[in-house]
């Protein structure tokens, strides 16, 4: 039986024979010759040396096992290529995690070295922390003071607020107040002006009671000097002894009564006068009360406007409580981008130390310390233990090929050991579309070339068990897929 192997140019398999068999020509002619005169002189045929005749045998049983090999062969690799898609144009691929730093810095320590193995979030490198740190405390500094300018404006909105609600109620009721002082008073002004016809009138009457109780005075004077000159009369006629005691007791008498009258006269005088005086402090009295009582009402008004006053400086005070309500949500705001400057400090200085992205080897270390990185430098490359295979196969090998497909896979690093996998995917695009510049058969210089269409290809976990560190992005494969 012919071995396969794989031939890269035309991405089929060629037979081989393990063994060609090559005809003695000058043999082949003896033996027709002799086959030829066989049939003709049989005694000739007797005189064939029998080492001759083994020997032809040999050639034909030869011709005939090398012409059933063949045929067989020829059947395996039809079956064979009926059945499989093969490419030696494809290469290993992977996951390639570049790492770089995602702020500036200056590079103090590098914890890892080329091919090492990582786990994911295993420390790479640091950076300088300190400028972050000043950061992070002056943002904490900004956030405590957002708080306590919130606690503040929050304070005087309660305060503002009972504040305004007891001038409100105490302006309220100084305006009830004023009212009531106004009808008060103008019932003071009523009074006292209904009060002065009285007493203008008191004055009047004490007025006319004066001439009464004079001419009273000047009537009782009379009386009193007509009785005075009776006594003296009589007293001197008594010292005569003309007239006995008891008409001088008698005059006497009158004349007591005259002076008693003379002097009530005089009383009713001074008591009319004072009533006057009375009654003209009575009318003093009731115009002083109707000015005291018409200016309580210019009073009562007045406070009444400036109760007024208040109530609007109260409600006023209401608006003001709006306002430090307005302060305090904005303090609320300010706290909430004092927080978030707090974190977004706090996560560049996270930044400052460089973790791994996945679990791998690391590749490519470019960094040392005392670097000074800028945001994206690259740092160095993580490789994780994620492979497959990126066959370009040409457009005419697709008809068959679906995704699930057997694949077997040779790796140039491993040419003794055959790799399973399966088909994934096929790519949505031929690799020329992939291009940085895609060719345009537009142009009018169209000469078709053959594309090739990448197919991914993973491998069986199973088969790559003991190689998976060895195996790496960028080798080269040979792959044969097996269609239906």
């Amino acid at each position: 039986m012919g071995a396969n192997t794989f031939n890269g140019r035309n991405g089929h398999k060629t037979p081989i024979l393990e063994k060609e068999v090559v005809p003695d020509l000058e043999s082949l002619e003896t033996v027709t010759a002799e086959t030829s005169t066989t049939a003709e002189a049989p005694e000739i045929e007797k005189k064939v040396p029998p080492k001759r005749k083994r020997r032809t045998g040999l050639i034909l049983a030869g011709l005939g096992v090398g012409a059933i090999a063949a045929g067989a062969f020829g059947f395996h690799y039809w079956q064979y290529a009926s059945t499989h898609q093969e490419t030696d144009n494809a290469t290993v691929a992977g996951n390639i995690h570049q790492v770089s730093s995602r702020i500036p810095g200056t590079v103090s320590e590098v914890l890892v070295n080329d091919n090492q193995l990582v786990q994911p979030g295993q420390l790479l490198v640091k950076l300088d922390p300190r400028d972050y740190e000043s950061k992070v405390q002056q943002a904490q500094a900004a956030l405590e003071n957002a708080r306590g300018q919130a606690q503040a404006a929050q304070a005087n909105i309660a305060l503002t607020s009972q504040t305004t609600t007891g001038k409100t109620t105490q302006a309220q009721g100084d305006v009830s107040s004023a009212v009531a002082a106004i009808s008060t008073a103008q019932a003071a002004v009523q009074e006292a002006q209904a009060g002065i016809p009285a007493a203008q009138a008191a004055v009047q009457e004490a007025q006319a009671g004066i001439p009464v109780a004079q001419a009273q005075v000047a009537q009782t004077n009379a009386n009193l000097e007509r009785a005075q000159a009776d006594y003296n009369r009589y007293n001197e006629l008594y010292k005569t002894g003309a007239i006995p005691r008891q008409q001088l007791d008698t005059a006497k008498a009158a004349y007591d009564v005259a002076t008693a009258q003379k002097n009530a006269a005089i009383q009713g005088v001074q008591q009319a006068q004072a009533k006057l005086a009375s009654a003209k402090v009575g009318v003093a009295k009731a115009q002083s009360q109707l000015a005291q009582a018409q200016e309580n009402v210019t009073n009562a008004q007045a406070k009444l406007a400036a109760s007024k006053g208040g109530l609007q400086q109260a409600t006023a005070g209401g608006q003001d409580t709006t306002v430090k309500r307005s302060q305090y949500e904005a303090a609320k705001a300010a706290i909430a981008q004092s927080e978030a400057s707090l974190k977004d400090a706090q996560l560049q200085l996270s930044y400052t130390n460089v973790t791994a992205p996945s679990a791998g080897r690391v590749g490519r270390k470019n960094v040392e310390v005392g670097n000074r990185v800028a945001v994206g430098t690259p740092l160095m490359a993580i490789v994780d233990n994620s492979y497959w295979i990126i066959a370009n196969f040409k457009e005419t090998q697709l008809e068959k090929m679906r995704p699930g497909e057997p694949v077997e896979i040779k790796l140039d690093s491993f040419p003794h050991h055959t790799f399973i996998g399966r088909v994934d995917s096929i790519s949505p695009a031929s690799g020329a579309q992939f291009a940085l510049l895609p060719p345009d058969n537009a142009t009018g210089n169209f000469t078709k070339v053959v594309q090739r269409i990448p197919v991914k290809i993973v491998f069986d976990q199973k088969s790559i068990q003991g190689y998976e560190s060895r195996i790496t992005p960028g080798m080269s494969a040979e792959v044969a897929v097996e269609v239906k």
